[in-house]
């Protein structure tokens, strides 16, 4: 076994912009370092995403519960091999473990070959969730029967016939639409060599047809480039978020960047620096947003190679979309491994904001690996996770968490797998077999988990913003169909609580009407449904 040695991290930035991004009265404290076992071997997780060069991108994860017994299922992509669910076989507080469900995808081992990635969502609003595919070929929407089985339904629904190398998912219900808009983001054109300019499948919206419950013709998202996240994103907190994509500027043309789209009646237009954006230009490859000052307005990380964005609204009550990297007053670039001595810049793919020790403060999990064998950048290059504690910057503690594993990383799910009120990780490795890391911490702080749904249209309220209030501190999660790398879940959202016993919750719906507080205590599962 390697030796390695952990770096301590380094903590820069001016105290005024971090006060006013934590929101933090109190005197800075250490925030408590979670821990994690590798319990991968005796989880019944035996999965390897890679192949040939096609799958040196994707390699996302699904998580999500499709037989209504709380404990969430996942859905790997494979790549070369298959892609497969496995079912949640965990005891409630006990053992994590899967059990592999041949078949259970409702199609045959070819449609299930060439999966870069997979998203949950209830796109017909049947209270049953489906599942999106993306595959180097043609996409597949697997409608949800129940009990964890699937049927292939795109022709269905009109998704289109086309064969692209899709490696970005997200949907949103715009208002009055039977059917949610899907945000298809595509990445090199594999058809033909690399030129200079063009190399980059076209991307596009897919918009429910008027008086349908199918799609109308694809609406392109231009100017091209070569997107590996996407996200809905309510930056200005009107209800109607635009869609950010993260681009790999590897391929794109000169001139472009990372973008943002605003959705119009005639199909969606990329925002201009003349209306306050200004998209970097860096190797964008995943997406994660959370409220991390409690002011409404979204947080965004973008990962990258080397140094990784966080992006923060300059005038968070303004009407432009004006955002500023503040990853270095923050803490946040985590640019090159923090464990086994290798000075070359990391790789990052996935990302999440959660809340792994509980403490009421978000943390940052970005998963890691080099593309290939890129003698540029790190060849040990383990995940981030990066602790968030008010007044203070975010703490590098991988390798105290137990996450610095020799791996190639991609996609990645945090998700609460045995019902014991802490978030474990999943970590799909290129050419490697998939990761689980069991959350083992003892000296968490409280928590709770909010499940939201609605009658009708967009049953699991995609787009709905829960608040918690505790000791006057609101926290906000929203639940999304989109960002991370190649994969998402549609889970109850997770709170940490840190010392407090109780807390009050509110939803508000994604048309704008919010619940009433309720009160809750430490340890509880809500079910709010409108």
């Amino acid at each position: 076994m390697r030796e390695i040695k952990f770096d301590t991290g380094i903590k820069v930035g001016a105290t005024a912009l971090l006060l006013a991004l934590s929101g933090a009265c109190a005197a800075p404290q250490d925030p408590e370092v979670p821990r994690f076992r590798d319990v991968t071997a005796a989880s019944g997780l035996d999965h390897v995403y890679g192949g040939d060069p096609d799958f040196v991108v994707g390699g996302g994860a699904a998580a999500f519960d499709c037989n209504g017994d709380r404990r969430p299922e996942v859905l790997l992509a494979g790549g070369a091999h298959p892609a497969r669910l496995y079912l949640n076989r965990s005891e409630a507080g006990g053992a994590i473990a899967f059990e592999a469900a041949p078949g259970a995808l409702g199609i045959d081992a070819e449609a299930a070959g060439r999966v870069t990635g997979a998203y949950p969502l209830d796109l017909d609003s049947d209270g049953v969730l489906d599942v999106f595919l993306l595959r180097f070929g043609r996409n597949l929407l697997l409608r949800g029967l129940g009990d964890c089985r699937f049927e292939e339904a795109g022709a269905a629904f009109g998704l289109p016939a086309r064969a692209d190398w899709t490696t970005a998912f997200a949907a949103h219900w715009e208002p009055g639409a039977a059917l949610p808009t899907l945000a298809v983001g595509n990445y090199v054109d594999r058809s033909r060599p690399l030129a200079k300019t063009g190399n980059c499948d076209p991307s596009y919206l897919l918009r429910p047809a008027p008086g349908t419950k199918s799609y109308g013709p694809p609406q392109p998202l231009e100017p091209t480039a070569c997107t590996l996240s996407a996200l809905f994103l309510d930056w200005a907190g009107s209800g109607r978020p635009d869609l950010r994509l993260a681009n790999d500027r590897q391929y794109y043309d000169r001139g472009l960047s990372e973008q943002l789209f605003r959705l119009e009646p005639g199909g969606p237009r990329a925002l201009t620096a003349a209306e306050g954006w200004n998209g970097p230009v860096i190797w964008g490859m995943g997406l994660a947003a959370g409220d991390l000052d409690g002011d409404g307005r979204p947080e965004v990380a973008v990962t990258n190679m080397a140094d990784n964005h966080l992006q923060v609204l300059r005038d968070p009550g303004g009407d432009r979309p004006e955002f500023e990297n503040r990853a270095l007053a923050l803490g946040t670039m985590a640019q090159r491994p923090h464990a086994g001595g290798d000075r070359r810049p990391s790789t990052a793919w996935h990302a999440d904001f959660a809340d792994f020790n509980n403490d009421g403060a978000d943390d940052l999990w970005i998963v890691k690996g080099n593309v290939d064998a890129m003698p540029e950048f790190a060849a040990f290059d383990p995940d981030s996770l990066l602790l968030g504690a008010p007044g203070q910057p975010f703490t590098e503690v991988g390798g105290p968490a137990g996450i610095a594993l020799d791996r190639r990383g991609r996609g990645g799910v945090a998700a609460d797998l045995n019902g014991d009120g802490r978030l474990d990780l999943i970590t799909v490795n290129r050419d490697q077999p998939t990761t689980l890391l069991q959350n083992v911490s003892t000296g968490s702080g409280g928590w709770i988990e909010a499940e939201v749904r609605q009658q009708g249209i967009n049953a699991f309220a995609v787009g709905a913003l829960v608040e918690t209030r505790t000791d006057g501190r609101i926290a906000s999660r929203r639940r999304v169909v989109g960002g991370g790398h190649a994969g998402g879940a549609c889970l109850p959202l997770h709170f940490g609580l840190g010392g407090a016993n109780r807390a009050e919750v509110r939803v508000i719906w994604p048309d704008g009407e919010a619940s009433a507080w309720r009160r809750v205590a430490s340890g509880e599962r809500l079910d709010f449904e409108r």
